[in-house]
């Protein structure tokens, strides 16, 4: 994944390159101290992803987000958390990192990142369009077939006759049933974990007694499915 860096301190420039490098497959193609140079070098040259500094004179990381068109992804870096929360209304806004930035902070927007976008497999094409649909999951609303990308999803929550998919962006409301969209989801990735709660395993935060983190939303864990998380995790 190739990325940039936008600030306009170059200190703070420093430390993102030197998180970047702790990363496998990340790699920075370029660093800028103003959101125009960004914009710039963005007009003729496609990459992933945008560390984005908030905070600069005369051209803020804002007025970044709201001129490009055609935005790579964007984790906004900001001492000022409540405002970059503001900026989520933005399709491409993906995560913010509130400095200073820690590594598992940083590792984790990443992950987020690439969760995201959607990857594209080489090869055999009717191989690679199975591979896609695999990941894929469609839900009917207002007569409308809505695609979500499975790896997006972090909690469905039942609520009636009704459940909640909530994903890295939204929360879709299906008349369904957790039982049912449970057949439709891949063993290895999900589980449920309460008999109102079906989590992505893979966007657990923190575990503690009986409950788990989930981005922010923590989820109880029943007695009875609680071997079966356990059982799935990588223990040391």
């Amino acid at each position: 994944m190739n990325c940039i860096i936008i600030d306009d301190e170059a200190t703070a420039r420093a430390i993102v390159a030197q998180l970047c490098s702790s990363v496998d497959d990340l790699q920075v193609v370029g660093e800028f101290d103003s959101a125009i140079e960004g914009i710039k070098f963005l007009n003729h040259q496609d990459i992933d992803l945008v560390f984005l500094d908030i905070h600069m004179p005369g051209f803020s990381g804002i007025d970044f987000v709201q001129t490009l068109q055609n935005a790579p992804k964007i984790v906004l870096t900001t001492s000022d958390p409540n405002f970059a929360i503001e900026a989520y209304e933005y399709e491409s806004v993906i995560d913010y990192l509130v400095k200073p930035i820690t590594t598992e902070r940083f590792k984790k927007a990443v992950k987020k990142v690439r969760n995201s976008i959607r990857t594209i497999h080489p090869g055999n094409s009717d191989q690679g369009e199975q591979e896609n649909r695999k990941n894929d999951l469609y839900i009917n609303i207002d007569r409308r077939l809505i695609k979500i990308e499975m790896p997006s999803i972090q909690v469905i929550e039942a609520k009636g006759d009704y459940i909640e998919i909530k994903t890295d962006d939204t929360v879709h409301r299906v008349h369904t049933t957790l039982k049912k969209i449970r057949e439709k989801l891949p063993e290895q990735q999900f589980l449920q974990i309460h008999r109102s709660f079906i989590i992505n395993f893979d966007r657990i935060v923190d575990i503690e007694d009986n409950s788990v983190l989930i981005e922010k939303q923590v989820i109880p864990i029943s007695r009875s499915n609680r071997p079966e998380l356990m059982r799935r995790l990588n223990l040391l």
